[in-house]
């Protein structure tokens, strides 16, 4: 298993090489550029800026000192944030990304096996029926409009939390946001849950451990439960990454000063630098966790051999 991920790690080169190349060339042939403003600077102030972050030297060239830095594990510098490095720009941020999307994701895990665990086994009761019913929910409206809702209901009208901000880890500013991500990921969790642990529960050796009088909740916990995660582990990755792109709008809304942050600010000043580092980031994670998601398969089924 062990050459197996590490043969993986090396073929994500390829594909890391690939998102820097097309992310950088789409982000230099979009029309602008790091410097323009609603007040025009002078000629020879844009010639030193472009001496200074080498948008004076042709295409291929930045490219190349570009991928130089990356090896080097250097980021480069922010266009539009003087005096902070990219990388420090993303180990602020990323902390509070990791915090608000990690902590939810757990959370939705646990919180979306076991209803969908107790919906497989009340099908089509009011349990069922209920969980079907937050996944719906959950499903049918976007974070943009459930996240106003939560503001409203628990901020103003029942004013038990704070409608935003983040006051450095204080768990109150953290209850909102990521209980507008868990209701999003319990919605798909649930659901694909439930309709495994169906699947899994009509096989043939869970009637067999049935038959010989096992009771239900070791038949759940020592024998379906493992099979039917296989589904869910497959959503870890997707999961992830949604985490990620979700906090675009979440930590807007809430105003957190995470990654979301900036990626909306990289991209609407052309900051180029700021914007690739963001895109190695997620990348790198994306890669990772498809390999996590990998290794637990061979763990949840011995079948499986690498």
């Amino acid at each position: 298993m062990w050459s197996y991920a590490l043969r993986r790690l090396l073929a994500t080169l390829p594909t890391l090489l690939a998102v820097i190349t097309v992310c950088y060339l789409m982000l230099h042939f979009t029309p602008g550029g790091p410097f323009d403003k609603e007040h025009r600077i002078s000629a020879a102030v844009l010639a030193n800026l472009n001496a200074k972050y080498h948008l004076d030297e042709p295409l291929w060239k930045q490219y190349l000192l570009y991928l130089n830095s990356v090896l080097h594990g250097d980021l480069g510098v922010s266009f539009r944030y003087a005096d902070w490095s990219v990388n420090e720009l993303v180990a602020t941020a990323l902390p509070v990304s990791a915090t608000v999307g990690g902590g939810s994701l757990l959370i939705s895990l646990f919180v979306g096996v076991a209803l969908g665990c107790v919906a497989a086994l009340r099908q089509n009761s009011a349990v069922d029926y209920g969980v079907m019913l937050l996944g719906n929910v959950g499903n049918a409206f976007p974070s943009f409009v459930l996240g106003p809702v939560l503001i409203l209901v628990f901020a103003i009208w029942l004013p038990w939390l704070p409608a935003g901000g983040w006051n450095g880890f204080d768990p109150r500013y953290m209850v909102l946001p990521m209980v507008l991500l868990v209701i999003i990921n319990v919605a798909t969790i649930a659901r694909v849950m439930r309709g495994s642990m169906i699947e899994v529960l009509g096989s043939n050796y869970i009637r067999t451990a049935r038959a010989k009088g096992l009771p239900m909740r070791t038949v759940v916990l020592r024998h379906a439960l493992k099979p039917a995660l296989l589904p869910v582990v497959s959503l870890i990755g997707p999961l992830a990454i949604a985490s990620i792109t979700s906090a675009v709008v979440t930590e807007s809304v809430f105003s957190l000063p995470g990654l979301g942050k900036l990626i909306v600010s990289g991209a609407g000043n052309r900051d180029y630098t700021l914007v690739l580092g963001l895109v190695v980031l997620v990348t790198v994670v994306a890669v990772l966790f498809n390999l996590l998601v990998d290794l637990g398969y061979a763990l949840l089924d011995p079948k499986i051999r690498y």
